[in-house]
């Protein structure tokens, strides 16, 4: 999931690159790095029972929802910049444990 993310951002700032008019312009709010994270971590949106979550736990070689979020978007400072999140913050992983790919 990091290296899909990386390079969907990567595509995302090329066309921002092409128009620069585009990185400025908030839509309700949010500028497009901040869209492009909520938009992914939409994706993986999802509720389940406990019951449910344990039956996946077992039969399912993917990892559960909030991990293919929680776990990328950590890793990535574009992440944290966009946000402005705090170093020490448990969705911004210290430079020296993050895992990078690509």
């Amino acid at each position: 999931d990091i290296g899909g993310v990386k390079l969907a951002y990567a595509a995302l700032q090329k066309a921002l690159d092409k128009h620069p008019e585009e990185r400025t312009k908030k839509i309700d709010g949010l500028t497009p790095e901040q869209r492009f994270f909520l938009s992914f971590a939409a994706i993986w949106r999802s509720k389940i029972r406990d019951e449910d979550q344990k039956l996946r736990l077992n039969t399912d070689p993917h990892s559960p929802a909030q991990f293919r979020v929680n776990g990328p978007l950590s890793n990535l400072p574009e992440f944290q910049q966009a946000f402005n999140i705090p170093d020490g913050s448990p969705m911004a992983r210290p430079a020296d444990k993050r895992v990078n790919i690509w």
